[in-house]
């Protein structure tokens, strides 16, 4: 269950969730000194910052990625030497094999799963502050109390309970209001016209409620687009659609990106390249889903996020293709033999013929596009040589024959136009 309010729980990242709730509110009192008080420009500014914290380990992936590249060749003729083979000899030989081709290279086989597993509670503990900014960032917790305080605080936990089912506003995820924490996470979820509906239920705090919901609404609209709502109110459509469809194709291009940096050397029959190819398709679509269904915020995050990671992609890609591949491998090499020499191990040789070896590989695998090109075409070809002899050796009265007589009257009548 996703719990909205503050918490400091180890285990649900509240520490790390706190921190970046820190940098969200000097963010926020950032843009108040230029007379902005937006939630969706503090988003993308929260998104620029946590951006450039990871970008070390962006640079690490995107070198650990072509490594792999030129790497995947040796490790998939060590795969085919073992395929099949289950006894225990057999498959420690192979991990042995592996591992020394990675200690070769100047690398680890645990190496981005360690990157992956560093940013792994900074996420989650972002989807925690974005998704309830009230309970993170008190400069606009504020608003919300002021609210809170006058219409009673807990006193008014009945009439608000009424008020979310008569409103249809879901209390999945906040279950039952036991204390101000949850009546904030509840009206963090209201529209403009719920607030205007709340006045009605608390008309002794109308003033209060219509003050500080007009400045609730300043700060939550970005460009017409409401951060506390999901943009899936119905077969509808509306302005807040734009955040999913540019979610979708945001992280549609990153991933095409991505893998457009590695597939030069990357054999598309590599155990796990379709697995890949599939999740490049898929995981679009999900951003798509889960945008729709998530608070506006969410998404915002989402497309700021895989706008900045293109943008990173491009500048890393660019600074890599000018590094010569053996430099690369050298500065592995030198990292790694510190670590060998620390456990008493002696150093890993650099073969010097890996750019040798990786231009070859990118040579190869443009002679197999090449070839696959040059079928498609032969394809494409054989297949209109087919359908014109169909057509002039049909029947009259055939539906060959009719079909031919509509493409010969389209092509006179384009011709006299």
């Amino acid at each position: 269950m996703l719990v909205l309010t503050k918490s400091h729980d180890f285990f649900s990242f509240g520490p790390v969730a706190d921190i970046l709730g820190w940098i969200m509110e000097l963010l926020f009192r950032f843009t108040n000194l230029f007379g902005i008080m937006n939630i969706g420009l503090s988003i993308i500014l929260f998104t620029l910052v946590i951006k450039l914290i990871l970008f070390p380990l962006t640079v690490k992936q995107q070198k650990s990625s072509k490594l792999m590249a030129v790497m995947q060749p040796e490790m998939n003729a060590i795969q085919q030497k073992y395929k099949g083979k289950t006894d225990q000899q057999s498959m420690m030989m192979q991990q042995q094999e592996m591992k020394a081709v990675y200690e070769k290279y100047g690398t680890s086989m645990t190496g981005g799963c360690v990157q992956m597993l560093i940013q792994m509670p900074i996420l989650f503990a972002l989807y925690r502050v974005i998704i309830n900014i009230p309970a993170y960032v008190p400069s606009v917790r504020v608003f919300f109390d002021n609210v809170v305080n006058a219409i009673g605080g807990m006193n008014a936990a009945e009439a608000l309970t009424k008020f979310a089912t008569d409103n249809n506003i879901s209390m999945a995820t906040i279950k039952a209001i036991t204390d101000n924490d949850k009546i904030v996470d509840l009206l963090y979820k209201l529209t403009p016209a719920q607030w205007t509906s709340l006045q009605s239920v608390f008309p002794q705090a109308q003033e209060v409620i219509a003050e500080n919901a007009m400045q609730i609404e300043q700060m939550n609209s970005f460009f017409g687009i409401n951060m506390g709502v999901a943009p899936w109110q119905g077969f509808m459509p509306n302005l807040a659609w734009i955040i999913p469809i540019l979610a979708g194709l945001t992280q549609w291009y990153s991933a095409k990106l991505m893998s457009a940096s590695s597939r030069a050397a990357t054999d598309e029959n590599a155990p796990g390249a379709a697995m890949m190819k599939s999740m490049n398709i898929y995981m679009p679509l999900m951003s798509v889903f889960f945008c729709f269904t998530f608070a506006s915020g969410i998404g915002l995050y989402w497309v700021a996020s895989s706008v900045f990671t293109i943008i990173q992609q491009w500048a890393v890609n660019a600074h890599l293709n000018k590094m010569d591949i053996d430099e690369l491998i050298k500065q592995n090499l030198e990292k790694a033999n510190k670590k060998r020499a620390k456990q008493g191990l002696p150093p890993v040789k650099q073969n010097q013929n890996m750019s040798q070896d990786w231009k070859h590989i990118q040579e190869m695998n443009e002679k197999k596009e090449a070839v696959r090109m040059e079928k498609i075409a032969k394809s494409q070809e054989h297949a209109k040589e087919a359908t014109e002899y169909y057509n002039q050796n049909a029947k009259p009265g055939s539906l060959a024959a009719k079909a031919n007589m509509v493409k010969m009257y389209n092509e006179k009548n384009e011709k006299h136009k």
